[in-house]
């Protein structure tokens, strides 16, 4: 089950390696995606092939609520307790949960009659709400995978889920230790990189020593992204007469913000914010024409924040050394010195020195480079780091015809076999 179905690129390449493994699924999503983030035809296939829950039909909702109780017998009583009684993080969180279990009494209809092995949840809020209650109502087992925002600012239920799930995807060692300290038990933790096609990341043979250094970086232009510090970063350095520039790709609400704060800092000349997003196609070309990749991750104000960059693992995989912040998923990836450099989020001095440094340091440079190389493939590539998830997907379907439903965020997503 996820959100917006293939709209999130993790999501798409998780899916598409499943395919690979021959892992039968069918995939639910709350809403279809806004758009695609890979241009292909199998991502047109699955794209039509979901099953999209919302918007729900007022009245479907209403029969599926009130029949409930007479197909799922005491499992509708249970989970509805849970979701009037068990404690929560909010009054707002409750009612939200008291919704999405009507919801899941009208995706559980659905799913009655078809045969379902696990109702796995790609992300853990309002879907993994769904998911767990509908797994709860035809007493199957859920499974869910947890990120950033799902994790903090918009938690709901979290503990409930954390104690209901067979197992539990952990995107990084931080994610470990916090599912640990809610009670979790060590043998239901699997950690599951988010990871990458590498094969489509080629690093660029020889760079142009000649040209001044060039710092990219590229995201959804939100407060998580920490945009605001490289731009602060590079006006540091164009005072200390340091030669440089700098291209910020990417589309978002901060846009103009961000563009008003080079200008105040009159350093129009040296750094760019695109105002475009770019598509998956793009972003190989896009790190090869960079030095270095800089990502000053933060927490938002609304406490939303990045788990596992994956435009940091293509930036290693094109062979761009790395600069981002010690936060959640981040130091898994950048191992401080050998993969790449971390700073302390929200401090514009010491990213402007790890920049500094980096730009002048030629045998650094090299040295995260390949080492950063080494690390993605070995740790971060697709092929080998949905082992865990595959391994788990196979103890449920077993050896007999069966059906995952994978739920990220708001969608869902079915296995069979």
């Amino acid at each position: 089950m996820t959100t917006n179905g293939i709209g999130n690129s993790w999501v798409a390449n998780e899916l598409h390696q499943l395919t690979r493994h021959r892992i039968p699924f069918k995939l639910h999503a709350m809403r279809s995606p806004g758009e695609h983030f890979h241009a292909s035809q199998w991502a047109l296939n699955m794209d039509k092939s979901t099953n999209v829950i919302y918007p729900v039909n007022v009245l479907a909702l209403l029969v599926s609520l009130i029949i409930a109780p007479l197909r799922f017998g005491s499992c509708f009583w249970g989970a509805l307790f849970n979701a009037m009684f068990s404690k929560r993080e909010s009054m707002r969180v409750r009612l939200a949960g008291l919704y999405h279990f009507a919801v899941a009494c009208y995706w559980a209809r659905q799913l009655q009659h078809q045969q379902v092995s696990l109702i796995h949840s790609q992300w853990i809020h309002s879907g993994g709400t769904i998911a767990m209650y509908a797994a709860w109502l035809l007493g199957k087992p859920f499974s869910f995978t947890g990120h950033a925002a799902d994790l903090f600012r918009e938690r709901c239920g979290l503990q409930d889920k954390v104690d209901r799930a067979a197992f539990i995807v952990c995107i990084s060692e931080f994610h470990k230790d916090l599912f640990m300290k809610m009670g979790a038990s060590a043998d239901k933790l699997h950690i599951v990189h988010c990871g990458i096609d590498v094969s489509l990341f080629t690093p660029k043979l020889q760079k142009k020593t000649d040209e001044i250094p060039h710092i990219i970086s590229a995201g959804r232009l939100v407060d998580k992204k920490g945009f605001e510090y490289l731009i602060d970063a590079c006006a540091l350095l164009r005072d200390q007469n340091i030669e440089f520039k700098c291209t910020i790709a990417g589309s978002g609400p901060l846009e103009e913000s961000l563009k008003q704060r080079i200008a105040d800092r009159k350093i129009q000349n040296i750094v760019t914010v695109t105002g475009k997003a770019m598509k998956q196609e793009e972003i190989p070309a896009f790190m090869n024409d960079g030095d270095i990749y800089c990502l000053p991750c933060v927490w938002a104000k609304d406490n939303d924040v990045d788990g596992l960059p994956q435009m940091l693992m293509e930036a290693m995989a094109c062979g761009v050394p790395c600069i981002s912040t010690k936060l959640v998923g981040i130091p898994d990836l950048l191992i401080q010195g050998k993969t790449g450099l971390l700073v302390e989020p929200n401090d514009t001095k010491q990213l402007a020195e790890a920049l500094n440094v980096l730009m002048h340091d030629k045998p650094l440079q090299q040295q995260m480079t390949a080492n950063g190389l080494i690390h993605v493939k070995k740790e971060f590539d697709l092929d080998t780091c949905l082992e865990p998830l595959v391994s788990q997907y196979r103890n449920f379907l077993g050896s007999k015809s069966t059906e995952i439903t994978n739920k990220p965020r708001s969608t869902g997503a079915k296995v069979e076999s």
